[in-house]
């Protein structure tokens, strides 16, 4: 059995790799099924709940359990559902089909998730430490989602929108997975050492006094927000490129990568930043910069015009300039959770993972639902301008999250 922290690191990466791939292709999927399907944009905008609520759901009935199954073995069954769902899918190609495999994404990433953020803890000695591997996996979690977004494309036939030989990727993601399994079945994974005393009842009760905590609360309504603006934005994006910019749909999914690469490219320099630069200064900048580039955008967007032979040279400039808002979107869903967790004595990081990863689900859902209905009701401008709200609210929330973080570090 590898025991070695390096080897749970590179597991831990490829395991966050596969479902980064599987996560944010809901906005390829999207497209996809309102093309080959014919689903309209209010059905479609669901995926974003089956993949989400269930997130949500499963971290909040076994986050405080886990550390009694243990974390390799819940990222092993994690990993082992998604693979049997990626083998369905091109057997069944129906939209409910689709549904159920963002249902068994959402509830395997619910046991990934937490048990991937409280290993962290294990093999981290000190903050700073913490932070260093937070960053690089949410880095390899953003190339994940960059790769997957080329991955699709290249099975996507952009002149033939109903075409279904996009589900033919699923084949390749079942390989991934299985192999990714094979290696968390040869990883050894330390866990906590539970109290002694206590039953999963108590920890699950614990997870929940957490949240009177008010570094928590205001912890809470950051990370909320966040995910809101990035899964409202990055899930309809594909969308956006294809019918306000009149992209075809396999170079409207490839253009969405620049978003991706983008986020990877954030969270990866991250660390430095913030070895230079105040968190909070540098966060505020990074959600001024985020308003001001929707701003330049949006009138963007409303010159473009279809083209018959479009091309990434004729591509109008839109679809270049908005993707920027990743780079600086990306050092802050990181850098909030890895203060909060390094904030808290280990054995509760686990509830803790499971308050982040139920509260990322619900802020998930809820900005891919309002920016589907904004985008088929209205504009997909109008649907994109509409993030300038939460941007605001986050630069209020983390005033008193960096108030509440002060107040624990002199007590």
């Amino acid at each position: 059995m590898i025991t070695n922290r390096a080897q749970v690191k590179y597991s831990l990466m490829l395991t966050y790799f596969l479902f980064a791939i599987l996560l944010n292709s809901v906005g390829t999927v999207i497209l996809q099924v309102i093309n080959s399907y014919g689903v309209s944009k209010e059905a479609a905008s669901v995926l974003e709940g089956f993949k989400d609520l269930p997130i949500a759901l499963v971290s909040f009935m076994f986050a405080a359990y886990l550390p009694r199954l243990g974390y390799r073995n819940a990222m092993l069954l994690g990993t082992l559902l998604v693979t049997a769902s990626c083998l369905l899918m091109p057997l069944i190609p129906e939209f409910w089909m689709t549904k159920l495999l963002f249902f068994c994404v959402g509830s395997a990433f619910g046991l990934v998730k937490v048990s991937l953020y409280s290993t962290v803890g294990l093999i981290s000695d000190n903050k700073q430490q913490h932070a260093s591997v937070m960053n690089t996996i949410e880095g390899i979690f953003m190339l994940g989602v960059l790769s997957g977004y080329w991955l699709f494309g290249a099975f996507i036939d952009g002149q033939d929108p109903t075409s279904r030989d996009w589900l033919k990727v699923y084949w390749c993601l079942a390989l991934l997975a299985g192999l990714n399994a094979m290696l968390l079945w040869r990883t050894h994974f330390a866990n906590p050492v539970p109290v002694q005393g206590s039953k999963p009842a108590d920890e699950f009760l614990a997870m929940l006094r957490l949240t009177y905590k008010p570094l928590v609360l205001v912890f809470i309504l950051s990370a909320f927000l966040y995910v809101l603006i990035e899964q409202g934005l990055g899930t309809w994006l594909p969308t956006f490129n294809n019918q306000v910019l009149h992209l075809p749909a396999d170079m409207s999914v490839q253009a969405t990568s620049i978003f991706a690469a983008c986020l990877a490219i954030g969270r990866l320099g991250a660390g430095v930043l913030m070895q230079r630069i105040n968190w909070y200064l540098l966060l505020n900048i990074c959600l001024v910069a985020m308003a001001l580039l929707v701003l330049v955008s949006m009138p963007l967007a409303n010159l473009a015009q279809p083209q018959p032979d479009m091309s990434w040279t004729s591509a109008p400039m839109a679809a270049f300039v908005f993707p920027l808002i990743g780079l600086f979107m990306a050092p802050i869903y990181p850098a909030i959770n890895s203060i909060m967790l390094s904030s808290l004595p280990t054995s509760q990081h686990s509830g803790m993972t499971g308050l982040i990863v139920i509260f990322s689900a619900l802020g998930g859902t809820t900005g891919s639902l309002i920016t589907g209905f904004v985008f088929g009701s209205f504009s997909g401008q109008t649907a994109f301008y509409l993030s300038l709200l939460p941007i605001a609210a986050i630069l209020i929330s983390l005033f008193y999250f960096r108030q509440a973080t002060l107040a624990v570090s002199r007590a």
